[in-house]
């Protein structure tokens, strides 16, 4: 009896060490919704449980836990990995863009899918009172002689090469006192009580949707195309049949408008994010 127990719990312990298709996510709203909105589409799709790695932190943890395997997929922004992962120069081109992109991460055996269907760019944004009073719609305008600015920004932007570094180089915005680095959730919060006069948002954030603020224009086109897109180890679409066919049906499938709307359901609103993930998916997958 004693030898058939034993048998027993390794087997057990087989079964519940099989692999798992796993989704990550970044750690900030936007990236929960979309590992949120992957995880089901694939439960859904291939009537299996996923095990959800979401919150991971910023890109380089993330780049890290995919090329090592301990996961097997996850949300990214082309302008992100050009720049940021694959130190390239920026491209202005969005389809070039996604074309360095892959060829870059298919030296760690990574698929980059097409585009989900919005792009999730740098937003600097200022109160509108501001903009109104000083007539600033560009940021050439903002870096005019006379205007100084407290700078608020994430803790990325302010060392990536396609934020804070080369947004100086290329507009030489005059900024007063040290820059302000915090949580991207608190970005807003900070310009709403005059702790920041302009800040580093992102262009799907909730709040932009509803607050007195204005985005000023990047007419020099400093920043890169940010499409998102969702990409997945060459090794789980081989492990996995029906995975590929999966994700191609988010493809196209969210827009910034339907992204800004759940980002503020989440920051604002405070509504769990699988019942938002579930709600998206019904318009998707019918």
């Amino acid at each position: 009896m004693r030898t058939v127990c034993v048998v027993c719990v390794l087997a057990l312990a087989g079964c519940s060490g099989q692999h798992r298709i796993t989704v990550g996510s970044k750690n900030f709203t936007e990236q929960l919704i979309l590992g949120e909105i992957i995880s089901q589409h694939i439960e859904n799709r291939l009537h299996t449980r996923v095990r959800r790695k979401l919150d991971l932190g910023g890109t380089f943890l993330t780049q890290q836990a995919i090329v090592t395997g301990s996961i097997d997929l996850y949300p990214e922004y082309t302008g992100t990995a050009l720049t940021s992962v694959l130190k390239q120069p920026v491209v202005k081109d969005p389809a070039a863009a996604l074309a360095r992109v892959r060829a870059g991460y298919a030296r760690w055996n990574l698929r980059w899918m097409n585009p989900l269907g919005f792009e999730n760019t740098f937003a600097m944004a200022i109160r509108r009172s501001d903009a109104e009073s000083r007539h600033l719609k560009t940021l050439s305008d903002a870096a005019a002689p006379g205007n100084q600015w407290r700078m608020g920004v994430g803790y990325e932007f302010e060392q990536r090469p396609d934020g804070l570094p080369g947004l100086q180089k290329t507009y030489h915005l005059q900024l007063t006192g040290a820059v302000k680095t915090m949580d991207l959730g608190l970005l807003y919060r900070a310009l709403a009580q005059d702790q920041v006069d302009m800040v580093a948002g992102n262009s799907t954030d909730g709040a932009l949707s509803v607050l007195p603020v204005t985005i000023l224009q990047d007419e020099k086109h400093f920043f890169p195309p940010y499409d998102a897109a969702i990409v997945v180890r060459n090794a789980a679409l081989a492990e996995f049949p029906g995975l590929e066919a999966a994700l191609r049906e988010l493809e196209g499938k969210l827009d910034t408008r339907l992204m800004q709307r759940l980002n503020y359901e989440v920051d604002a609103k405070h509504r769990p994010v699988p019942q938002i993930a579930a709600e998206v998916l019904q318009g998707i997958e019918r």
